[in-house]
């Protein structure tokens, strides 16, 4: 069986380009966005719903659990990286590629604890698909996603964290190492004037 990951619908700060506060919520494409994946995901049999219980993530989780019945479960390790004191600010405003610097913003969090933290989210995601009798959905951020992937893809080499992932793409990948890959970044189920970063 298999971990289906999704990156949160829309919000206006994502269209602006801006680091998000935490309390961030769904635009109202966002919320479209998420009512088209999980009708997708309605038809995939999932067992379960783990999610990041910031607005935009928790807000996409429980549009897939209205159409498919689950309950979701949720843990801040599946949090946004923290970008502490730039948060709010335009990527513009910096004169660096803030997305991926490899220290931590004032009040904020590392490439390397954000590479720690989705490491820890990967473990819970495995451990509660291994009582799930179909797949897991885990239903997280852009950065969080990309940390886990390129753990995924290369734990012990080279890591690509710059894969820019689509609001509400899905990733599918296999539960048991290596953890290959059988879907990336697939938004399919959006309609092209969705169909936005």
């Amino acid at each position: 069986m298999t971990l289906i990951l999704l990156r949160h619908g829309q919000t206006a700060l994502n269209a602006a380009r801006t680091l998000q506060p935490a309390d961030t919520p769904l635009s109202a494409l966002g919320q479209a966005q998420a009512r088209a994946v999980a009708q997708r995901l309605a038809g995939m049999g999932l067992a379960g719903i783990l999610a990041s219980d910031l607005p935009r993530a928790l807000h996409t989780a429980q549009i897939v659990a209205q159409a498919t019945g689950l309950p979701v479960e949720t843990t801040p390790l599946l949090h946004e990286r923290n970008f502490g004191d730039y948060r709010g600010r335009p990527y513009a405003d910096f004169d660096f590629d803030v997305l991926h610097m490899p220290g931590a913003p004032p009040g904020g969090e590392s490439v390397a604890q954000l590479r720690e933290r989705a490491l820890q989210a990967l473990a819970l995601a495995l451990q509660r698909r291994q009582a799930l009798a179909g797949p897991l959905l885990v239903v997280s951020h852009g950065g969080l996603l990309r940390a886990l992937l390129a753990q995924v893809s290369a734990p012990n080499g080279e890591r690509d964290e710059v894969l820019n992932l689509r609001n509400t793409a899905l990733t599918v990948l296999s539960e048991r190492p290596p953890h290959a890959t059988l879907l990336l970044n697939c938004t399919a189920h959006l309609a092209a004037e969705l169909d936005v970063n």
